[in-house]
């Protein structure tokens, strides 16, 4: 079969190479590989960073979520039957192998592709869907009818997020570019704020919780828009002790986050999309031998929406 490898930590790193097919193990489930989703993550892992330090031994195969169908099941799996849609986000943060025409995944963190669901969708859901969810309901506590403000609203898990919120009856505000208010308000934003204007003093103890995808000075600025006893979720791990350490001592609390796979979270996502509930934005689809490009694409900060590699 074919698949992008790694063979070390560096630039044009990417290789579309032949290897053997994989096989699953007990617990496990061979998939015929139809779409992966592409994540900052990929990039910057391949580059040294990121989740380099999971990464144990070369050549490896980068990639966390993907969209396929079970081509044979290991030993002790019943839940599923040869044939079956699946998606998942599987193995983070260690690796996974979804650039790949087939992969291993773990039985446990896979969910059936509900009807009405396309491929190319279901492989972008996993790790921005389950991360908007996570840090919205699991880190935030978020309840109804609370004042949320969402750092990088159009960006991939801040769309993502938007959208949950609202339908958890959340008054949901977002920061972007202005040339992405008009989206923001039909993915139902009360409020959209330009993120190059912005003077987070004028919202001084407004939010009980904000969704922080930018990290650093922009994060630390907002902490001065949450409400006594509010929370800040924030996503970029390299920025989070910083974060946390600037709201020390105060009335607010600051919750780092790193994505965990849960298949239940990501049948809850699934069925939420097929049903036209929640809408991911697709940038651009790729073939899986231009992975490279998809890196550089990604990289640029100029995509607004999810890069999908098709198998």
């Amino acid at each position: 079969m074919q698949a992008i490898q790694i063979h070390a930590f560096e630039p044009d790193n990417l290789c579309y190479e032949t290897v053997d097919n994989p096989i699953p193990g007990p617990g496990e489930v061979l998939i015929r590989n139809q779409a992966a989703g592409v994540n900052p993550i990929d990039w910057k892992t391949c580059s040294g960073g990121g989740a380099a330090g999971f990464i144990e031994s070369f050549p490896w195969t980068p990639g966390w979520e993907f969209s396929g169908e079970v081509l044979a099941l290991g030993e002790g799996v019943t839940q599923f039957k040869v044939g079956d849609p699946v998606l998942g986000f599987i193995r983070f943060p260690h690796p996974a192998g979804c650039y790949a025409e087939q992969l291993i995944a773990p039985a446990s963190e896979i969910t059936l592709r509900p009807e009405g669901l396309d491929a190319t969708t279901a492989a972008g859901l996993g790790l921005a869907g389950l991360t908007a969810w996570q840090a919205l309901f699991d880190k935030g506590q978020l309840q109804a009818a609370e004042r949320v403000l969402i750092l990088a609203g159009a960006g991939g898990v801040g769309h993502l997020a938007a959208q949950l919120a609202v339908q958890a009856g959340a008054q949901v505000s977002a920061t972007s570019s202005p040339a992405n208010h008009a989206y923001l308000k039909t993915l139902g934003c009360q409020q959209t704020l330009d993120y190059q204007e912005l003077d987070m003093r004028e919202l001084a103890d407004t939010y009980d919780l904000i969704l922080d995808g930018v990290g650093g000075e922009t994060a630390i600025d907002a902490l001065l828009a949450l409400k006594p006893g509010g929370r800040l979720v924030t996503l970029p791990s390299v920025t989070a002790a910083q974060v946390s350490a600037a709201a020390e001592g105060s009335d607010v609390t600051v919750l780092p986050i790193r994505v965990e796979p849960n298949a239940a979270q990501l049948a809850q996502l699934a069925e939420r999309a097929a049903k036209g509930l929640l809408k991911l934005k697709i940038a651009q689809v790729l073939p899986l031998s231009q992975a490279a490009e998809a890196h550089r694409l990604s990289a640029s900060g100029h995509i607004s929406g999810k890069l999908v590699l098709q198998v």
